[in-house]
């Protein structure tokens, strides 16, 4: 989850708004590559989620990843929920799930190994203290009742306002965690049309990736349980957004998107103030409930566009929400698979060629297709496993032109990076199948070995 924005002057002019975004616009050269991920700590003599406080527990992490590694803490109200490294930062989602929050980097090389790195670390401090860190979508034994929640204003606001919306986005917030990659875009054209492909391939990523079959100690119904969750949370910030897809779509559409959704908060002076279902259109002429009188700062727009949560996300970068979080190969694979559709102009026309012709339905289908069965979900005459198929090939089709060398140049692009989606086209399992068939079999219901077989 974002750290809260600082500074930026007041916002003057609505074109300010589309500006923010178009700042983000870079040349092809100057493309990066922000890879996140999410996971979940526990203490290994009880497998319970770990607490903020105490001998054993996030504080104890965070505080030992800054004094061990040199990180630099980030506090609030006196509280450390965070660390930042240069471009780099780790942060905290509401139940603890501990998050890296990659630096932009040239290749995916360079991202499996500051990924490596950081799960170093993590276990290095984690082994000392008692804890585990393991990947998952979903946290699959933990009742809702079990889970802490950090101390941040934001989520505190959040917490209250889930109550209200939807009926999952509690278990969103404390339950579930992501793999994520933020991708740079030239132009609004090629904003556009990289969101296009964003949108309509999420599911397969979702497909994919799948890897939280389970929830309450049971399977739940789902190979994506956590896709599941974003389907019924709140339907004014999330989905598959169809307006993307209409004649004229760019910066200023995407803005009114964005305005139109309900505020959470206003940040000040260090702390988070309600403004829980308010408009940030009012906030532009000075008519916000929390602060009369008062007009937005670039920063509070930056915050804010932080509080919309559709499946691909524009800020002055393109995020790709579709993925559940999993093992270290998919943490690779997961930025592997969008750059090489996104990074490479022909890879992305035969993307945008695959899709174009679909419709919300079939796009929507596709999404709660990949929820429910992954690879083995078909829409309207489209077999997932099949769609998967060639969107991989297509990604290799890009990595190969992009042809990015690692190992000092030993390893000639970034393809490799994909194997662990290979593997699972092959054999038509993804993470989520695997799951269930221990399940099913050698494990025989006892749901307590996922930590010791599957933790990083």
């Amino acid at each position: 989850m974002s750290i809260p924005q600082q500074g930026g002057g007041p916002i003057e002019h609505r074109d300010q708004l589309a500006d923010y975004i178009t700042r983000g616009e870079k040349p092809r050269e100057d493309w990066r590559i922000g890879t996140e991920h999410e996971k979940f700590g526990y203490d290994k003599a009880g497998k319970l989620p770990l607490p903020y406080e105490g001998d054993c527990s996030i504080k104890a992490m965070l505080n030992g990843l800054a004094e061990r590694f040199d990180w630099d803490p980030v506090l609030e109200q006196g509280n450390i929920i965070g660390l930042q490294k240069g471009l780099a930062n780790v942060s905290l989602e509401p139940g603890g799930q501990l998050e890296l929050s990659g630096a932009p980097l040239e290749t995916i090389h360079q991202t499996c190994d500051e990924v490596n790195q950081h799960l170093a670390e993590v276990k290095s401090v984690a082994d000392d203290m008692g804890a585990g860190f393991i990947g998952l979508g979903a946290a699959p034994i933990w009742r809702q009742d079990q889970m802490p929640m950090m101390p941040k204003g934001r989520y505190a606001l959040m917490n209250d306002y889930m109550t209200r919306v939807g009926t999952l986005g509690r278990q969103m917030m404390f339950r579930t965690c992501t793999v994520q990659v933020n991708l740079d875009f030239a132009s609004e054209a090629d904003m556009v049309q990289k969101l296009r492909v964003a949108l309509a391939l999420q599911p397969v990523a979702t497909a994919l990736f799948a890897n939280s079959p389970f929830l309450d100690d049971k399977p739940n119904g789902m190979k994506s349980w956590r896709s599941h969750i974003w389907q019924n949370l709140d339907d004014a910030r999330t989905g598959m957004l169809p307006f993307a897809f209409e004649d004229g779509f760019g910066y200023e559409a995407w803005v009114d998107y964005v305005l139109d959704v309900p505020m959470y908060f206003v940040y000040r002076d260090g702390k988070y103030i309600n403004a829980l279902g308010q408009s940030f259109r009012d906030f532009m002429n000075g008519r916000l409930p929390a602060l009369p009188g008062e007009v937005p700062t670039l920063s509070d727009w930056a915050d804010h566009m932080t509080t919309v949560f559709p499946e691909a996300r524009v800020k002055k970068f393109i995020e790709m929400r579709g993925a559940d979080g999993g093992p270290w190969r998919r943490l690779c694979a997961l930025p592997a698979f969008w750059v090489g559709l996104t990074y490479d102009q022909g890879a992305l026309d035969a993307a945008w060629d695959l899709v174009k012709g679909w419709d919300h339905e079939t796009r929507e289908g596709l999404r709660r297709g990949a929820a429910k069965s992954a690879l083995q979900a078909e829409v309207n005459g489209i077999r997932m496993h099949d769609l998967a198929r060639e969107v991989v090939a297509i990604a290799e089709a890009g990595l190969k032109s992009r042809a990015r060398p690692g190992a000092g140049g030993l390893v000639p692009d970034e393809t490799h990076f994909l194997n662990a989606l290979r593997e699972s086209i092959d054999s038509g399992k993804v993470p989520a199948d695997e799951l269930l068939e221990k399940y099913h079999g050698e494990w025989q219901g006892d749901l307590n070995r996922i930590y010791d077989e599957y933790s990083y």
